[in-house]
């Protein structure tokens, strides 16, 4: 089978084409032939070697992909022969709270090989089937972006009919959680740099949106759009860079979602605001094989489609990732594998 690696020494330029022998399932596991796999930053990042600079290679990356159930080993009774499923992110967290156990070592695309080949084979009760009516690409989006953005608004952040939620950037989670703060009732302020992004955002239903480059004190516009109050629930994917303007943008009570440092991970930060607003910052990675279900329960009801910018064939992983380090997509940038 044909896979892409990154190979001898990180960067994009390294990743090529390899020949890797066909999988074949053990006892409960289960070989996938892939479709389609979605770029996360986080991905971006693995190819560069800015996220784990000791990650052993060569590595097969991207953590998120969609396909067909080709094969199955013994024992295996969640699912069959010609399911359409996608993987999930962490191996091993399948329910509950994190524990070092079920996610540090298991997460795909770094530290363990990830989803830019043909075939994978992968452990059965880490498969979740896909909603009927998505296209491998559109489900190839779910396992990162979209689980997090579940795991934001609802297993942390007890998003309601009503509440307002800002979320920053019109990236993979960001845009996931405009979709499903919608689907909630919920009420949506968006930023962004580009004004035509704005306008793609409200034609997905984002009530109301700020451009932070003509806006530099973006915070005070959120404001503004909040009669003063300030919205109850924060998308922050932005780092430190962002963080204080999400706190002055943030009610006193609300929650602030981290996911991101996409402005960077360390600086100078007052907390007198975050203790004096009585407000919750949440720390969220991804989710459980739980919650991605759960998701797509609510994903199938509602006929929600993620937002798929742009599709590269598999031979142009390298084009695919210059476009995601040139931050211009909406949503979510995927490749086609077979």
């Amino acid at each position: 089978m044909k896979v892409q690696e990154i190979q001898g020494a990180f960067g994009i330029d390294n990743l090529k084409i390899a020949d890797r022998p066909d999988a074949k399932p053990g006892p409960g596991q289960v070989v996938i032939k892939v479709h389609a796999v979605s770029i996360n930053f986080r991905d971006l990042m693995t190819v560069q070697g800015m996220y784990n600079p000791k990650q052993p290679l060569p590595l097969i990356p991207f953590s998120d992909g969609a396909g067909e159930i080709i094969a199955v080993g013994d024992g295996v009774t969640r699912v069959k022969v010609g399911d359409r499923v996608c993987n999930t992110f962490f191996q091993k967290w399948l329910h509950g709270a994190p524990t070092p156990d079920r996610v540090m070592k298991w997460s795909m695309g770094g530290p363990l090989d990830g989803m830019l080949a043909q075939q994978v084979c992968l452990p059965d009760d880490s498969v979740v089937k896909i909603p009927p009516h998505l296209s491998y690409e559109e489900a190839s989006t779910l396992p990162c972006a979209a689980v997090t953005a579940w795991s934001c608004l609802f297993r942390h952040g007890n998003l309601k009919p009503g509440d307002t939620m800002l979320a920053l950037g019109t990236g993979g989670v960001s845009i996931a959680a405009l979709q499903l703060a919608k689907m909630a009732g919920a009420k949506v302020i968006i930023t962004s740099s580009s004004d035509e992004k704005l306008e793609r955002a409200k034609k997905l239903g984002a009530d109301q949106t700020v451009n932070y480059k003509q806006n530099a004190k973006w915070s005070a516009a959120v404001r503004d759009l909040t009669s003063g109050v300030g919205v109850d629930h924060v998308i922050e994917v932005g780092g430190v860079g962002t963080l204080e303007q999400s706190i002055r943008a943030c009610r006193m009570g609300g929650t602030i979602s981290l996911v991101g440092v996409l402005a960077g991970p360390s600086a100078p930060l007052n907390l007198t605001l975050v203790l004096m607003q009585d407000m919750r910052i949440q720390g969220v990675f991804v989710g459980p094989r739980e919650s991605f279900e759960t998701m797509n329960r609510a994903i199938e009801q509602h006929k929600l489609k993620p937002v798929v910018d742009k599709v590269f064939p598999f031979e142009e992983a390298h084009e695919a990732l210059n476009y995601v380090a040139n931050r211009s997509h909406f949503g979510k940038v995927c490749i086609t594998i077979s």
